[in-house]
């Protein structure tokens, strides 16, 4: 199960990413760019993810996630239940939605410390 908590921790290291608590809503965002945002009552993670990939991703685990809303949908978007993901996955999942926010230049930058 993944908590706020460790989305804090793998986004606390992300260059230029700054978290906001946005009507009872923790939201990770680069400038004014939303990437990672969790419902009120911290049960649904939502995070960027790639257009043309979100209904494959969705149909390989339902159980886990999930589209948006349909007012939601013209975004780069998918949501996720926290509850069903564990550390590798959320973390693997928060630095790609950084990485769609950020310039290549920061991304590439922070590359090595993967490594």
């Amino acid at each position: 199960m993944v908590t706020v908590e460790d989305v804090r921790r793998v986004a606390a290291d992300l260059p230029r990413s700054s978290e906001h608590l946005i009507h009872d809503r923790v939201k990770f965002r680069v400038g004014a760019i939303v990437y990672v945002a969790f419902s009120r009552d911290e049960t649904v993670m939502g995070f960027g993810y790639p257009k043309e990939e979100r209904a494959a991703l969705v149909a390989s685990d339902p159980a886990t996630f999930h589209l948006p809303r349909e007012s939601d949908m013209r975004f780069n978007w998918v949501q996720a239940w926290p509850a069903q993901l564990d550390e590798e996955q959320m973390t693997e999942l928060v630095l790609e939605a950084w990485r769609m926010v950020v310039p290549k230049k920061v991304w590439n930058a922070y590359l090595p410390r993967l490594a």
